[in-house]
């Protein structure tokens, strides 16, 4: 039976780019969806699925995340004191869940790229597997995405990718992997990814969103991207950026890698339409919000 997957990293140091303004003050982790900040929304999930062991991987000016999970009993008093006891349970309730997740934080060190997070935080793991979700997505599902992905890995003991259906004609946005095998319930054997390819090239009608079961291999493959990384700005030449797709691809090579299709509606928040596009479909599912947005949409309609 392979390894319980206990850990996970959550790579919070990019600069949030697309979303400027907007983040140039505030993180991209932070902006809100719904009534919690989108990382509350993915340390939330793992906690959910069973992680205890959560690092995040951030920069500079990433304090404010630090700032949200951190106990803050100054505030709870005053809150109490003011007869404000949901508002004080809620506070209460962020910390209890850092406590949970057992939250620690590492500065990001190494060559540009998605997979230098998961090989600064992998020096932790050992040779345990570990989930990596990236902090500006938000699932909704009745399982858990994270869930999803552990007993996928439960099955097989490999590598996997979350993966949805994709319209072909959005490939250029996605990596799309290459089925090998179909094995039913969502489960698919994969012998790679293509980057962004262009739709009549698209290997499959699947894209890799953000999720990963990442095992000790995917480790190694990132630790030879890095030494080749370093090599190449010691001699002077072009120096691209170390990612985690590149390493899966390097072990797919020779090693058994898989892809889950998640069950569940996934909501990127990264650029400025689809952080919308999160906010509303959050705001729409809510008790208490839904109805008042419908009938505002109602009566623009009208």
């Amino acid at each position: 039976m392979p390894p319980t997957i206990r850990r996970a990293v959550i790579p919070a140091a990019g600069l949030g780019s697309r979303l400027l303004p907007l983040t140039k003050a505030t993180p991209k982790e932070m902006l809100p969806v719904g009534d919690k900040p989108v990382v509350e929304h993915t340390v939330r999930e793992l906690v959910d699925s069973g992680i205890t062991d959560i690092t995040i991987v951030v920069s500079g000016g990433k304090s404010l995340i630090q700032d949200h999970f951190r106990p803050n009993p100054a505030l709870v008093r005053q809150l109490r004191a003011d007869g404000k006891d949901a508002y004080a349970d809620a506070v209460e309730e962020v910390a209890e869940l850092a406590r949970q997740g057992h939250i620690t934080y590492l500065d990001q060190h190494g060559p540009y790229g998605n997979g230098t997070p998961v090989l600064n935080a992998a020096r932790s793991f050992g040779d345990e597997p570990a989930l990596v979700l990236w902090p500006d997505d938000v699932f909704v599902a009745d399982v858990p995405r994270a869930q999803q992905l552990i007993r996928a890995y439960e099955q097989t003991g490999c590598p996997v990718l979350a993966l949805l259906p994709m319209d072909p004609a959005d490939s250029r946005r996605y990596g799309v992997p290459v089925v090998k095998e179909d094995l039913g319930d969502g489960m698919l054997r994969i012998t790679g990814l293509v980057e962004k390819p262009e739709p009549d090239a698209a290997p499959s009608a699947y894209a890799a969103i953000g999720g990963y079961v990442v095992t000790p291999g995917i480790v190694d493959e990132l630790r030879e991207q890095t030494r080749l990384w370093y090599d190449a700005e010691r001699q002077g030449r072009p120096v691209g950026e170390v990612y985690l797709t590149d390493a899966l691809n390097a072990y797919a090579a020779h090693h058994a890698v898989y892809g889950q299709v998640i069950q569940g509606e996934w909501y990127d928040t990264g650029n400025p339409a689809d952080y919308l596009v999160a906010q509303m479909a959050h705001a729409l599912s809510h008790p208490e919000y839904g109805p008042v947005l419908r009938e505002l949409v109602h009566r623009l309609d009208g």
